[in-house]
């Protein structure tokens, strides 16, 4: 079995697929610190540069004070607090629907929505390009699992219409966290209106970042039926609201159905209370503070510019998630480390994470980042460019 499994680690190395972890010394920002070297970090889900705003650190040492550090048990016990409930709430009014329920993570609360909602008899369709966390849930769920080609929306109808299942689930991506692209979310609810489906948006890389105030996809689309009852919104914490955690919005019926059959809801020690106390604060900033957003554009549109005539083109996308293609694993390896020797971290992205063939670098931009390290990050990819 050993060696077996040294084999398999083997070949996966052999490919230019073996990952490795960084061990940050400090707190996470634009220039980090590791193995006593600094480096400008393009590598972050810190899309406002809110993980170690001052605010935020104070309202964690406060929240700790007021409920301790850990909750002792989990939702359905004792573990559910007066901070928990308050986060609830404010959530639910921020991204306009009835109710919200929180989770530890993206991970648990996708797990939650599709195995509490659909099983064996019933459908989910689901894009190809979506996060693993959904695809694994609807296998676990043991419901018919269909993957339409991404985006194409004519295909989806026709597995709607064709489907004999009585429960239909559509699930996708937002913002597809490898692309950057957003998926149409209003031509998606119609086809879940026609076709009597749920719609299930995982909206982990747009909330805080979408619509003037940062409530995510819901209110970057004109004309979007906020109240549809068909509606499923989740949303992580640990990106752009920089702590910790994630939510699931929607319908008060559905939330009751998480809360009474969710395993990854009610098996599981609730998160610190004083991570929600944090979170009423990371909210406020992203409701107020619009010119991180205006920042975050700008510098989306500085490195267009500037990569222009790079030999590696740059995926379109209006997120702060900038992909540039490379292609071949081995190279995006390669230039990826050749960043590295020049103090900038920015990660290659291989398969199975994206198909094969399409591997890139995901440069992440954040709000914390300066006109000045947007332009070195350029010049350093103009630079490699002829050495890679």
């Amino acid at each position: 079995m050993a060696t077996d499994l040294s084999a398999r680690l083997s070949a996966h190395e052999n490919k230019g697929l073996y990952r490795k972890r960084l061990t940050l010394e400090g707190p996470q920002a634009t220039d980090v610190t590791i193995d006593g070297k600094r480096y400008l970090a393009f590598c972050s889900n810190d899309y406002l540069g809110l993980a170690n705003h001052s605010a935020l650190i104070e309202a964690a040492c406060h929240g700790a004070r007021t409920y301790g550090v850990g909750s002792g048990a989990s939702h359905l016990i004792t573990g559910h607090s007066t901070a928990h409930h308050a986060l609830e709430h404010a959530l639910a009014q921020f991204v306009g629907l009835p109710q919200a329920l929180l989770f530890s993570t993206g991970y648990m609360a996708n797990m939650a929505v599709i195995t509490a909602l659909v099983g064996r008899g019933d459908a989910v369709f689901a894009d190809k390009l979506n996060h693993a966390s959904l695809n694994d849930a609807i296998v676990l769920s043991r419901a018919t699992f269909t993957r339409y080609p991404h985006l194409e929306l004519a295909r989806l109808e026709r597995c709607l219409a064709d489907t004999k299942a009585s429960r239909k689930l559509v699930a996708t991506d937002a913002v597809f966290s490898m692309d950057g692209d957003i998926a149409p979310v209003a031509e998606l609810l119609a086809l879940c209106e026609r076709y009597d489906a749920w719609l299930l948006l995982d909206d982990a890389h747009g909330f805080g970042v979408l619509g003037k105030q940062g409530q995510g996809i819901l209110h970057a689309v004109d004309g979007f039926d906020l109240q549809s009852p068909r509606l499923i919104y989740m949303a992580t914490l640990g990106k752009a609201a920089g702590v910790f955690g994630a939510f699931v919005a929607a319908q008060p019926e559905v939330i009751a159905a998480l809360i009474q059959f969710a395993h990854s809801y009610g098996y599981t020690t609730a998160t610190p209370p004083l991570l929600a106390h944090t979170l009423l604060t990371s909210l406020s900033l992203i409701e107020r503070e619009v010119w991180r957003r205006e920042i975050l554009t700008a510098h989306r549109l500085r490195l267009s510019r500037g990569l222009q005539s790079c030999r590696w083109p740059l995926l379109p996308s209006a997120t702060p998630i900038q992909p540039l293609r490379v292609g071949r694993s081995e190279e995006a390896v390669r230039l990826s480390a050749a960043l590295r020797e020049q103090g900038i971290l920015v990660p290659a992205i291989r398969p199975p994470t994206v198909p094969k063939g399409e591997a890139r670098l995901r440069i992440s931009l954040s709000a914390a980042h300066s006109k000045e390290d947007v332009d070195r990050l350029i010049e350093a990819l103009h630079a490699v460019a002829g050495n890679v």
